[in-house]
């Protein structure tokens, strides 16, 4: 598992629906997740589509779709990648495995529903992202689960639960209670290739445990 530094623009051309883009910001809130996770990931968006045509010329960009502060509004947005390289802070790229991607990866199923999503301008969850990020409060004795443990709710999305809904809906992973994966877990799913790229940021700061995890630890 490796770290490599490119550039966007060598980045933009093979990037694809699916991969997952992942931010460690440097605001307040963005602190508290990385402090609460244990972690330099505090955000999660995905690639929603690639390749639109802008005009005549053949041009194209890469749409991310999040759930985030932007334009406004708190919640599902999409935008193009290359706007959110203004974020302050780092930023990662980590592409789905190939071979997820041409055996389960339903392109269609994924586009539709995250973008009606967007459509239905699905409002940020703060109550269930703070939750998500508390796992030491999930399991009590008996298979009980504790307090902070999120039952799957879609009516509104934080990031890393927006993501994983999507991968899911997908095929891309089974069963999986989107709710409770945090935005490092959703890093550390063994669901990408051996490399993942970092396009801006401290080149010290590293993703821990990348692609480690079995996304079956996150059942329903």
């Amino acid at each position: 598992m490796s770290a490599q530094q490119i550039t966007y623009e060598e980045a933009r051309k093979i990037m694809q629906p699916g991969d997952v883009v992942a931010f460690g910001g440097k605001g307040h809130f963005s602190e508290i997740i990385k402090f609460a996770t244990f972690s330099s990931v505090s955000h999660v968006g995905v690639i929603l589509q690639t390749k639109i045509p802008e005009d005549e010329t053949g041009r194209y960009f890469n749409q991310i779709i999040e759930s985030t502060s932007l334009n406004g509004f708190n919640g599902v947005n999409v935008s193009r990648f290359s706007d959110r390289l203004d974020y302050e802070g780092e930023v990662w790229w980590l592409p789905l495995k190939k071979e997820i991607r041409e055996a389960s990866f339903n392109q269609n199923k994924f586009f539709n529903f995250l973008f009606n999503q967007a459509k239905d301008r699905k409002p940020y969850d703060t109550p269930q992202a703070i939750k998500s990020a508390l796992d030491a409060l999930d399991n009590l004795p008996f298979g009980i689960h504790g307090p902070a443990y999120n039952k799957e709710d879609f009516s509104k999305f934080f990031c890393s639960e927006l993501v994983s809904a999507g991968l899911e809906i997908a095929g891309a992973v089974g069963s999986v209670n989107a709710s409770e994966v945090t935005p490092i877990d959703l890093c550390r799913w063994n669901i990408y290739e051996d490399s993942y790229y970092q396009l801006k940021g401290e080149s010290s700061k590293r993703i821990s445990r990348f692609n480690t995890a079995s996304p079956t630890d996150w059942n329903v």
